[in-house]
């Protein structure tokens, strides 16, 4: 079996993070968000393929996971010649499948029951099984409606608070059967959610739905990317470097230099080869990507700072996140929201 990981996206809400650094490799802690997708497809032994979908900077990602060797999993490239939407890359990337195919989107963090999804779509002889998810919000995304057994009737974009029938929305999981992808143009942008899947509901194929009501977050937005480094840290979703589950944890690395008289409190996270010198402080729920330098007086409160940032003395970065090579000068103060690019300098006494 084959699975289809669709990673060609260009990330724009998360720029300027990545304008160097393709969504997909965006690291979580120190490890690229992809690596967390390939760790859920685990669950389902079959899968012995597993296809990434490429369209920006494919190289970049190639570069990171290689033939997949070294996870164990083989990993195939499929670099679209243009942006062919999410329902276009699937035909693209599955053009020579023959058995069903697990697609994963690429922004999408979960903790879903794969094998349950598998089974339900074996099960219903189904040509698509969606992963659906419950939110708090309706009104915020687009709904899918489904009826009491589970088959798919619907999808309601961005319904008003009178057309809101339901609260589950796609996932962006799912279980597809390759001799249904010939209804999708070749060469074509085409939507798996606004044309793929409506097509089956008008022809009245089988199409069923699977509520997973486990950890989901979209990783888009700065403000989710920060929100799934508290998550793994308290724990709502179990992941390296925090799966032991020891909440509340300073996760430091044996390999980081951190001088005596430096505040941790955790939870927080701090890479190899980075140094904290004397009087720093690194509170809850900062990051500190490898060989970083935070110098005398400084504090990190709560900010996620990529490899190679350098914090100068008696700064303080408060609930930002820096990019790679990022330097805030002597006394700087980079505040609430603030997202820098990488090797953006702020220079001594600046306020942001």
């Amino acid at each position: 079996m084959k699975a289809i990981l669709l990673a060609g996206g260009k990330g724009t809400r998360l720029r300027p993070l990545t304008v160097h650094t393709p969504k997909p490799i965006v690291p979580i802690f120190n490890r690229a968000f992809l690596y967390y997708q390939i760790d859920q497809l685990r669950q389902i032994p079959e899968i012995d393929e597993v296809i990434l979908s490429l369209n920006y900077q494919p190289r970049r990602i190639e570069d990171v996971f290689g033939d997949g060797a070294d996870i164990g999993l083989k990993i195939r490239y499929v670099v679209e010649p243009m942006p062919l939407g999410t329902a276009g890359a699937v035909r693209y990337a599955g053009e020579s499948l023959s058995d069903s195919v697990l697609v994963f989107n690429g922004d999408v963090l979960t903790q879903v029951d794969l094998a349950a999804v598998l089974r339900l779509h074996r099960e219903r002889r189904a040509r698509a099984t969606i992963v659906l998810t419950p939110v708090e919000n309706p009104t915020a995304y687009g709904l899918v409606e489904t009826d009491k057994e589970g088959n798919v009737r619907r999808f309601l974009e961005k319904p008003s608070a009178d057309e809101i029938t339901c609260n589950t929305i796609n996932a962006g999981i799912y279980v597809l059967e390759p001799d249904t992808f010939d209804r999708i143009p070749q060469g074509t942008a085409w939507s798996i959610e606004r044309s793929y899947f409506p097509s089956l509901v008008e022809r009245g194929e089988p199409f069923v739905a699977h509520v997973g009501r486990g950890y989901w977050i979209d990783i888009g937005t700065p403000a989710k990317y920060r929100q799934v480094h508290h998550d793994i840290m308290d724990g709502r979703f179990v992941a390296p470097p925090f799966e032991t589950g020891d909440r509340g944890a300073a996760c430091v690395s044996p390999e980081a230099r951190i001088d005596a008289g430096v505040e941790i409190a955790g939870p927080c996270f701090i890479d190899a080869g980075t140094v904290v010198k004397a009087g720093a402080k690194v509170l809850p729920y900062s990051v500190l990507g490898r060989q970083c330098h935070v110098e005398e007086g400084a504090i990190v409160e709560g900010a996620i700072v990529w490899a190679n940032g350098r914090i100068g003395r008696e700064a303080h970065v408060r609930q930002a996140i820096l990019g790679r090579q990022c330097h805030i000068g002597r006394s700087a103060a980079v505040g609430d929201g603030v997202v820098l690019g990488d090797k953006s300098v702020v220079t001594d006494y600046s306020s942001l």
